[in-house]
């Protein structure tokens, strides 16, 4: 393999600017970029039909097996060589990753008639993000809607909870979540403590937008107002609820096992 640079300097340009991209969004969304650690992130990517606008590859794993097959299929334009060193002071992670790719942030496509959709009203951690998409993407609910408050759903810590899920799911930013309830033609189910019934009382089986809302607010009332069905899952044990990623993975297998019913 023969790469367009060799990147032996923490001070090289290019370094600097994948640092400010790992680490902010305000960065990320300026230049209308993601960026990629890993190599079943890029896998997945490439898998999906994203190309990277430039590819970092570092210098300890060039040699890589699966690294080089992948990279088969990469511009070789676009990659460069990058010592060990200076990709462990441009990542937070506690080892560099064997590459770092920058793709271009993807364009929304239409929303299909009939499908059932994911919204999630201010969720903060990257964790419960990730595990959601994740989820929504194993359950095949591909489209997911994410309020103005939403944490970044590009940082590098969703995409890694995520486990590639951003490649196969219609993601739709900074989205005025009571606005889209108000139009969705179908049922509209928000997790909720009060004045709510059971889960396993309702028919999932057409079209539905599953509403899940901030770790610790909850969904805000405009979103609220909303709703069709206020809903909980029954827990007989000794908990007063469940983690937000968790409630949602419960509420889109029982759509997953109604429909294969």
């Amino acid at each position: 393999m023969t790469f367009h640079k060799h990147i032996t300097s923490a001070a090289n340009d290019e370094m600097k600017q994948l640092a400010r991209l790992l680490d902010t969004a305000r960065e990320r969304r300026k230049h209308g970029v993601v960026v990629l650690e890993g190599l079943h992130l890029l896998q997945s990517a490439l898998a999906a039909g994203w190309r990277p606008l430039a590819l970092y590859v570092n210098e300890a794993a060039a040699g890589k097996g699966e690294l080089l097959s992948l990279l088969a299929h990469v511009d070789p334009h676009v990659c460069h060589l990058v010592a060990t060193a200076v990709l462990a002071k441009v990542t937070a992670l506690a080892t560099p990753s064997e590459v770092l790719a920058i793709c271009e942030r993807p364009a929304v496509q239409a929303l299909p008639a009939g499908s059932a959709c994911v919204m999630l009203d201010d969720i903060q951690d990257p964790g419960n993000l990730g595990t959601i998409l994740r989820c929504a993407a194993a359950a095949n609910v591909r489209e997911v809607f994410l309020s103005r408050g939403c944490v970044d759903v590009y940082s590098p810590k969703v995409l890694r909870a995520g486990m590639g899920a951003h490649f196969v799911l219609n993601i739709h930013e900074a989205q005025d979540l009571p606005a889209r309830l108000a139009a969705w033609q179908g049922r509209k189910l928000v997790t909720h403590l009060e004045g709510s019934v059971s889960l396993y009382s309702q028919d999932l089986t057409g079209p539905v937008a599953f509403v899940f809302g901030n770790e610790g607010a909850g969904v805000s009332e405009a979103v609220l107002q909303q709703a069709d069905v206020r809903v909980r899952i029954p827990m007989p044990g000794h908990a007063e609820s469940l983690n937000v990623a968790m409630a949602a993975t419960v509420c889109l297998f029982e759509r997953v096992r109604q429909q294969e019913g």
